[in-house]
């Protein structure tokens, strides 16, 4: 056998090798994915598989709960100009019913701070989905904090009126 004729069987192996190295590699990646989200890794590990995203999102929201603000009207700040006020009525979407109770305690601290935040905005600050946006935000996170251990998930507004 020539030395050319040995250079191109050693490529041969050489390339056979590397291929059976990689489709075992890519073989073991396949049944270990599988393994995973089917739950029997997991299981093995000693960890539970979380629960189907669409079930526990389902049962969350299947009973809301609601709570009523008490309306509030607080004058803007408008600087120099007109008076301008807002007339804002919403509910609070709790992450439970055993957060009604600490919340309905904490509701004049609640107002309080509401009335304080809507007292510096500026009529222009509102305008628009942004503007009502970041009243959510803001809103949800003074709520938190005032009515701690209590989780608002949300604020919806029933009315929101700038004049």
């Amino acid at each position: 056998m020539s030395a050319a004729a040995e250079a191109t069987t050693d490529k041969r192996k050489k390339s056979k090798g590397k291929l059976i190295i990689i489709v075992a590699a890519v073989a073991l990646l396949a049944v270990g994915t599988g393994g995973w989200f089917t739950g029997i890794i997991p299981k093995m590990l000693g960890r539970e598989h979380a629960p189907e995203h669409g079930a526990s999102e389902a049962s969350a929201k299947a009973d809301p709960v609601f709570v009523e603000l008490p309306e509030i009207i607080a004058n803007l700040n408008a600087g120099a100009r007109r008076a301008a006020y807002i007339k804002l009525r919403a509910k609070f979407e709790l992450a439970s019913k055993e957060d009604v109770g600490p919340l309905q305690a904490a509701m004049p601290r609640v107002v309080d701070l509401f009335q304080g935040y809507l007292r510096e905005m500026r009529p222009e600050e509102l305008r628009g989905t942004a503007g009502t946006y970041r009243l959510r935000e803001e809103l949800v996170a003074r709520t938190n904090i005032a009515a701690a251990p209590a989780r608002v998930t949300d604020v919806l507004f029933v009315e929101v009126l700038v004049q």
